[in-house]
């Protein structure tokens, strides 16, 4: 079969039909920004410490420091969070040692939140692991759905999980601001996460198959990118404004029943109809196509005969059927984890650095849009194999150099923290445009899902590391250093596609670069 983009170059490179499918991808994407990073907000933890039945309720009121302890956090002097003195009606109570839990509850700071889910179900102390577990049930959603979607996908087609993802993603998360315990909360985070990273990718994976060559490195670094950094820097300035976590999730969910719409105009993937031996209704696409872009095309586009090949049925064990796709799926996976793990590891950490935490997550929003920058350059000027060898090496080194920064210089180790993830975030979009060039038409949406997937145990994992941050703020920066590098140099084993037509079947998939 001739390569696709060969047989549709009649098309133009970016008439209204392609800046209608760019746009409009790319907006999808504004709530993937906001959904995955909201647990920054809704699971702070406010300072607190015991509650004193005869004391008054507010947070550090009259009387506490006699009838709890102090402790020692992140170099200052604090009230203890988890114990108080056994006697407080003693009048000596403050310089007993007899202590014991907070049998009362506890009282909570509302300097900056009038609540959180910590806040809501008491989780501290005792409880305090049920934190960063939320957001590992976010990212199981995020592994199963990552499977299920990219098989539904391959079989079913890019635009029906697509749309089908996004309903998810919108109508749980409004769902979960009703939550009336911690473990339903998870219950429908874990679906939530389901449909938020599926629908990125569907999305990604519908972009670079309806759009030709030229417009595809554009859309994965600038369009789709662009817009869900956009939707990352939209959450701390709702968090901001409402710092009530139920009316936050409402307020990040409603914007989802305004892509409903996009039904009608965001077509399926011919690639994918071609997969399928449909062949009159990938025609269809391309005629109207044409007509939306002034174009005669041809009487006859694709060939029913050309799309034999394609027509075999797939299932996810063809990612290991021969040797190359099988060590391009292998590389893949451990590639994914490490990047997914730090990336998501620097992004949850916010709240651990110093300085005010919606100001932080906007700089790391900010650095979203420095590292799509450089990855759009990089994408259209330098070699796939040398951008994320050198993204990926360049943030493991300057996180390792935190470990030598002076506590009294806090400024200077968020500046550095920021510059990983600036490079670190490259590097996260950058593999979607590498594995879907790595990966052929008949599996790429299986692939991309089962790499997700498997990458999922890093972000999983990413919640523990960055929550490791509570107690020693420069033990995460080293792990995730030292397992970049690690990946950086591992990373130069993948084959160069710059400039290469998109595989359509397995026969197509390059050797390893050894």
């Amino acid at each position: 079969m001739k390569d696709f983009d060969e047989e549709t170059a009649f098309l133009g490179d970016w008439g209204p039909y392609q800046k209608l499918i760019f746009i409009l991808l790319s907006l999808s994407s504004i709530p993937n920004g906001y959904v995955g990073m909201s647990m920054v907000f809704l699971a702070d933890i406010p300072p607190h410490h015991c509650r004193v039945p005869f004391l008054n309720s507010s947070y550090g009121g009259l009387g506490y420091n006699l009838s709890i302890p102090t402790e020692v956090l992140k170099g200052e002097t604090i009230l203890s969070r988890c114990r108080r003195h056994s006697e407080q009606e003693d009048s000596d109570a403050g310089n007993r040692n007899d202590t014991e839990g907070c049998l009362d509850g506890w009282v909570f700071s509302k300097e900056r939140y009038v609540s959180t889910i910590v806040t809501e179900w008491d989780l501290v102390c005792d409880h305090d692991w049920k934190t960063p577990f939320t957001v590992t049930v976010f990212f199981l959603g995020v592994l199963v759905g990552s499977f299920l979607s990219g098989i539904i996908s391959d079989r079913y087609g890019r635009k029906i999980i697509f749309f089908a993802t996004m309903a998810v993603q919108t109508v749980f998360s409004l769902i979960q601001a009703a939550s009336n315990s911690w473990e339903m909360f998870c219950v429908f985070y874990f679906i939530v996460g389901m449909g938020q990273i599926a629908n990125y990718c569907a999305a990604f994976i519908l972009g670079c198959e309806l759009l030709n060559k030229s417009c595809r490195v554009t859309f994965a670094t600038v369009g789709i990118s662009f817009t869900y950094a956009l939707g990352y820097a939209l959450l701390p300035l709702f968090a901001f404004f409402i710092r009530d976590w139920r009316m936050l999730l409402v307020a990040l969910s409603v914007p989802g029943f305004l892509y409903i719409p996009l039904w009608w105009y965001i077509p399926e993937s011919p690639r994918w109809l071609l997969s399928q031996g449909r062949v009159e209704d990938a025609e269809a696409i391309i005629r109207a196509a044409a007509k939306m872009n002034g174009i005669s095309p041809p009487d006859v586009i694709f060939k029913r005969d050309d799309t034999a090949k394609l027509m075999k049925k797939h299932t996810w064990l063809d990612l290991f059927r021969t040797t190359n796709i099988r060590n391009i799926t292998i590389l893949n996976v451990f590639i994914w984890t490490i990047i997914s793990l730090t990336y998501f590891g620097l992004s949850l950490n916010t709240p651990n650095m110093d300085g005010d935490p919606y100001l932080n997550c906007l700089f790391a929003a900010g650095t979203e849009f420095a590292g799509y920058t450089i990855i759009w350059f990089a994408g259209r000027y330098a070699s796939r194999r040398l951008t994320l060898c050198f993204t990926v090496l360049f943030c493991g080194i300057v996180l390792l150099l935190i470990k030598l920064v002076p506590a009294e210089l806090g400024a200077l180790s968020v500046t550095l923290a920021m510059l990983g993830k600036i490079t670190m975030t490259a590097a996260f979009l950058f593999v979607y445009l590498y594995g879907a060039e790595l990966l052929p038409t008949v599996v790429r949406n299986m692939g991309l899902g089962i790499t997700i997937m498997a990458s999922r145990v890093g972000s999983t994992l990413s919640a523990y590391i960055a929550y490791m941050g509570i107690y020693d703020r420069t033990l995460p920066y080293i792990l995730m250093g030292c397992i970049s590098i690690v990946c950086g140099i591992i990373s130069l084993l993948l084959p160069e596609t710059k400039d290469e037509p998109l595989p359509e079947n397995i026969s197509q998939v390059k050797p390893l670069h050894w």
